[in-house]
């Protein structure tokens, strides 16, 4: 049973698909973040889908995570696009 996850980084970077394979590829760095937030959006979307229960604090708390991770996975992949 296949289902959509929302906030995906192949959906947020659609344009930059190819890059975002890239890096996963060729820099450790970007690969731990992304899996990192590939987890927590995950739970986050397991959360609001009420298959997994969590307090609003708790829930509060992923999503902090996940912001905080894509602002940096944003910050890689800027830096990429100039330097292509």
């Amino acid at each position: 049973m296949s289902q959509h996850t929302p906030n995906e980084l192949t959906e947020i970077f659609k344009r930059d698909r190819e890059l975002l394979t890239q890096l996963k590829q060729s820099d450790a760095h970007y690969a731990k973040l992304a899996d990192a937030y590939h987890a927590v959006n995950r739970q986050a979307h397991r959360i609001e889908s009420e298959t997994e229960a969590a307090s609003d604090e708790r829930f509060e708390d992923v999503k902090k995570q996940r912001l905080a991770l894509l602002d940096d996975i944003t910050a890689i992949i800027t830096k990429a696009r100039s330097a292509a």
